[in-house]
C-alpha cells in the first residue's frame, strides 16, 4: 500500500502533474541483482522465482499480465496486454481467438515478444521467441475450464473486426445464450492457445541511481561458442547468460 499511496500523492501535489518531474525509488545498491544470487542459471527457473514474488505482492493484481507484441506481413507493430497462462520448460502460453489481429501477425511473422512489468517490485522480464498454436484438444480443454460467461463472451466476439454498437455484441450474445439454454456446452470458437518458445529471456531490476540491473539469457544455434567466462557465461539446458549495461 505504501508504493501505491506514494503515486497518489506524487499526482495530488499537483492540478498538472509533469511527466518529466515524476520518480519513484528503485532498489538500493545493497539489494542488486547479482549473477551469484541466480541459484539455477536456467531462465525459467529465476522466472517461476520472480513470478512467485510477484503473486504474493498485494499491491500486484494480475501477475500474469504481460504485453504482447507482433509485427504485421507489412511490418507493422502492434501491442496488446494479454494473461499468459501458462509457463513452463517449453514456454510461454496466452489464449486468443484466432481471427484477431495479433492471430493474422503470428501467421505472418511467429516472432514475437513478451514483457512482464511488476512496478511495485521495481521488476521486468522481457521474453523474446517464436510463437506456435498448441493443439486443439489443449486448447478446448482450458476452454471449458473457464467460466460460461467467458466461454459465451469469446463465441459473441469476432475479436478485432469492426461492430456496429455494442447493443451488437449484446444481441449477439443473447442470441447463443437462448440458443444453448441454461446448461447446453458452449462449443469451441475460433479460439485457443499459443506457446511461445523462448530463445531469449532478460531480467531487468530497477536500481534509484539508474544503474539498473540487466541480465539476459539467451540459446539457439551457435550461442555456447561465445561463452568466453568474462562477457558471456555458461548457464543450464543450453542457456548462456550475460549482464547488459543499463
Amino acid at each position: 500500500m505504501k508504493f501505491l499511496q506514494t503515486v497518489r500523492k506524487m499526482s495530488q501535489s499537483s492540478p498538472e502533474v509533469q511527466l518529466s518531474a515524476l520518480r519513484l525509488k528503485y532498489h538500493d545498491r545493497k539489494d542488486a541483482f547479482l549473477e551469484e544470487n541466480i541459484s539455477v542459471k536456467n531462465p525459467i527457473c529465476v522466472f517461476r522465482d520472480w513470478l512467485d514474488l510477484a503473486l504474493k505482492t498485494p499491491e500486484i493484481l494480475e501477475a500474469n499480465a504481460a504485453a504482447l507484441a507482433t509485427v504485421s506481413a507489412d511490418g507493422k507493430p502492434s501491442n496488446r496486454f494479454v494473461l499468459v497462462k501458462d509457463a513452463t520448460a517449453e514456454g510461454f502460453t496466452f489464449f486468443t481467438n484466432y481471427g484477431s489481429r495479433k492471430a493474422a501477425d503470428i501467421a505472418a511473422n511467429p516472432n514475437v515478444a513478451i514483457s512482464f512489468y511488476w512496478l511495485p517490485l521495481r521488476r521486468s522480464v522481457r521474453i523474446e521467441g517464436m510463437a506456435e498454436k498448441i493443439s486443439r484438444e489443449d486448447s478446448l480443454k482450458y476452454f471449458h475450464q473457464r467460466p460460461r460467461a467467458s466461454q459465451i463472451g469469446s463465441a459473441a466476439s469476432p475479436q478485432s473486426q469492426q461492430i456496429p454498437s455494442r447493443s451488437y455484441l449484446d444481441e449477439v450474445e443473447a442470441g447463443i445464450k437462448q440458443k444453448l439454454g441454461a446448461d447446453g456446452e458452449v462449443p469451441l470458437p475460433n479460439w485457443g492457445g499459443y506457446l511461445v518458445r523462448p530463445d531469449l529471456i532478460e531480467f531487468w531490476q530497477g536500481q534509484t541511481d539508474r544503474l539498473h540491473d540487466r541480465i539476459r539469457f539467451r540459446r539457439g544455434a551457435g550461442v555456447e561458442s561465445e561463452i568466453d567466462g568474462k562477457l558471456v557465461h555458461k548457464g543450464e539446458d543450453g542457456w548462456i547468460y550475460e549482464r547488459l549495461a543499463p
